[in-house]
């Protein structure tokens, strides 16, 4: 008996080690409601497609894949959310295309890190949407206001609990790369309002969807509201069905002028999201993308970008509120009134 009941201890041991070994594989599974794909893509910071899961016709989705740990992009149609990652993971994802940001969710093994990133997307696009208030601010008052905000991100991340050692790390680098770069738009920007009241930098002869082309001063009579883009840009794209609202509202009193500054291997893209997306108003493609003069002149060196300029062709906002934002509304209405 002694010698039976060893063995199954034995036995028992082995399968118990071998079912405790960790994982080499990444697991990823879900649904998504309302799909406008049929993959959904894994792609490394780098841009490198690490890989891609079949998705069937009801949302359903279940695949494993090995990979090195650390912080990648999960992409949708044209929607990216990050996503961080490691051998052994068995991660559950929901979500509805209709509010991508709103509705994502991730669940199980290796998910805690994944769910933070994007309640943290969020508190930046909040940061975002009051940007223009925070850079209307004098510098000291800018300089509180930031530190106050920066706090409140580093609260955040210290309130979670259990999360990778690694994934931190990463994450106080981010943050400290994302209000650095608050702070230094803050300057450029101060410089950018010396354009207010101004004559505008121009552009001439930028190729129209249609096939005409349009300068800038074809547009003189109306206020102009632009909107600098590019396909790839999942921000910019996120901003369409406000701005389509916004020029199906005010398009007769004014001019809505997108200018895409996709580079040439993404031209014919452009042309069929233009049509896809049934985009109206002024739809353009920038001569040099984004080393066009146009948009050097604005110093614009993240997008989307929003300029209104007045009907005689004056800077009015070298840096104008998205069209998600509901001043902005409120703020062409009262021009046009």
């Amino acid at each position: 008996m002694k010698k039976i009941l060893l063995i199954l201890f034995v036995g028992l041991t082995f399968f118990s080690c071998k079912n405790d070994a960790p994982k080499e594989y990444v697991t990823l599974s879900g649904k998504i409601s309302n799909k406008k794909a049929d993959t959904l893509n894994i792609i490394s910071l780098d841009n490198k497609k690490i890989k891609s899961i079949i998705i069937a016709k009801d949302g359903i989705f279940k695949d494993t894949f090995s990979l090195s740990k650390g912080k990648y992009y999960l992409s949708l149609d044209k929607e990216y959310a990050p996503l961080f990652l490691r051998n052994g993971d068995d991660i559950s994802i929901s979500l509805d295309t209709k509010e991508f940001d709103e509705t994502l969710a991730f669940s199980g093994i290796g998910s805690k890190e994944s769910n933070y990133m994007i309640k943290k997307l969020l508190l930046q696009e909040k940061v975002f949407e009051n940007i223009n208030d925070l850079y209307s601010l004098s510098k000291d008052d800018f300089t509180k206001a930031l530190d106050s905000t920066k706090t409140e991100f580093f609260n955040f991340l210290k309130e979670q609990k259990e999360l990778d050692t690694d994934f931190i790390q990463i994450d106080i680098g981010d943050s400290e790369n994302f209000f650095s770069y608050l702070g230094n738009r803050y300057d450029k920007v101060q410089k950018l309002n010396e354009l207010i009241g101004t004559s505008s930098p121009t552009f001439t002869n930028y190729e129209n969807h249609d096939g005409s082309t349009t300068s800038l001063a074809d547009l003189r009579g109306k206020y102009v509201y632009i909107d600098v883009w590019a396909t790839w840009c999942s921000p910019c794209i996120k901003e369409i069905p406000a701005l389509k609202e916004l020029e199906k509202e005010l398009g007769n009193s004014m001019h809505f002028v997108s200018i895409s500054v996709d580079k040439a291997d993404k031209y014919e893209i452009w042309k069929q999201m233009v049509t896809d997306e049934e985009l109206k108003g002024v739809q353009l493609y920038a001569d040099n993308n984004r080393e066009s003069q146009f948009v050097k002149d604005y110093g614009i060196d993240g997008i989307p970008r929003f300029i209104l300029i007045d009907p005689k062709g004056n800077v009015v906002k070298p840096d104008a509120s998205r069209p998600s934002n509901p001043k902005t509304k409120e703020l062409l209405t009262s021009l046009l009134n």
